[in-house]
């Protein structure tokens, strides 16, 4: 027990990492601790990791030496993302860390202590199931676990009580909500030019509505919520019902991140993401057709092995064509463990990265400002 002993967070990464802390930091409390109001008071500090780059990592390790040297020094704890790495690598980039806590063992068994102010970040499933091959959170937060819904709802009415009227679901494909025990088509291999998979290979089936579109559907009736949001969206699950479910409810934000990664078909295939640049281009129009007042944000990956000038142009192509209201754009750099690190060289160039990040960022984001 932690008794009059005192502990501090420190969370990178994105949104469930944001919630995943929320969550540790009501585990310690009930363990004795109490919160230090600054990383010098603590007795130990927790380091809830972000793997997806690896100038997370960098950011990671710098943090953990720099607190292994102050003058009172800490009980380090590394948990999050970067535990997908074996343990033997660990210990290896970051001998200074006293323990590594599997933050799964807490996942949803603890309430939020919730640090935003005006959002109640609320998880409705962890891990993932559709293997693009860049990505470590299948890897990380291991395969797709849906919440229960009653326990989600009963979640929104605590937030509700403490003052929130925004909710944002969380999840890292949240719109395949309740899915994860569906049966799918068999994936096929990543090869150069293979062909793309079919509708029926790749679509999630189910009887009725999909579970996600339940959900939302008795969130909206809760009268005290004033918008209603989630994140993050795949293309090849954002179904016609839940386009119809946003359209009929002012209330679920017209904002939809819905990340593409490329706009080369070839590139998208060596991803392993399940549609081509036409198909996403024509779920982005059937969305703004029916919700004229919809915002599209995206996440790109620049310099993907064997990424050409041409599949660069595809993308800035695509760009041109969807006119996304914000994109979040990343350097390629190879995860461990994953496929694309396996069977891929990382053959574009730093220069070349940086060039086609800044040509799309000026593009996209910096007209905006």
């Amino acid at each position: 027990m932690g008794k009059g002993r005192k502990f501090y967070v420190y969370t990178f990464g994105c949104q469930m990492n944001k919630s995943d802390s929320e969550r540790i930091i009501t585990y310690y409390r009930q363990q004795g601790w109490q919160e230090a109001a600054e990383v010098s008071q603590a007795d130990e500090v927790i380091i809830n990791t972000c793997a997806i780059r690896q100038t997370a990592e960098d950011r990671v390790i710098g943090l953990a030496t720099a607190l292994a040297k102050l003058p009172h020094r800490p009980r380090l704890i590394l948990t999050g993302c970067l535990l997908y790495h074996s343990h033997q690598y660990l210990k290896r980039k970051l001998p200074m860390v006293d323990e590594f806590l599997d933050k799964r063992k807490i996942e949803f068994k603890y309430r939020p202590t919730r640090k935003d102010k005006k959002t109640a970040w609320i998880p409705i499933s962890n891990g993932c199931n559709s293997f693009c091959t860049y990505c470590v959170v299948p890897l990380a937060r291991g395969r797709e676990r849906s919440r229960p819904m009653a326990d989600i709802l009963k979640e929104v009415e605590e937030a509700i009580k403490a003052g929130y009227s925004q909710v944002t679901l969380l999840g890292q494909n949240v719109n395949s909500y309740g899915l994860e025990k569906v049966k799918i088509g068999k994936r096929k291999e990543v090869s150069l030019g293979s062909k793309m998979p079919t509708f029926e290979e790749r679509y999630h089936f189910y009887k009725n509505k999909p579970p996600f579109v339940i959900l939302l559907e008795k969130l909206v009736k809760y009268k005290e919520l004033k918008k209603i949001s989630f994140l993050t969206s795949n293309p090849w699950d954002f179904y016609e019902e839940l386009i119809e479910t946003i359209a009929a409810n002012p209330v679920i934000d017209r904002y939809i991140h819905l990340p593409v990664q490329s706009g080369s078909n070839r590139i998208l295939t060596l991803m392993n993401r399940w549609y081509t640049a036409e198909e996403y281009l024509n779920l982005v129009r059937k969305i703004k057709k029916r919700i004229p007042q919809a915002r599209i944000g995206t996440d790109i990956i620049v310099g993907f092995p064997t990424e050409t000038e041409r599949d660069f142009q595809a993308t800035l192509q695509l760009a041109r064509e969807v006119n996304w209201s914000i994109a979040y754009i990343a350097l390629y750099s190879p995860r461990p463990r994953t496929v694309a690190a396996k069977i891929f060289p990382d053959d574009v160039s730093y220069l070349v990265k940086k060039r086609r990040f800044q040509i799309l960022n000026r593009f996209i984001n910096k007209k905006r400002k």
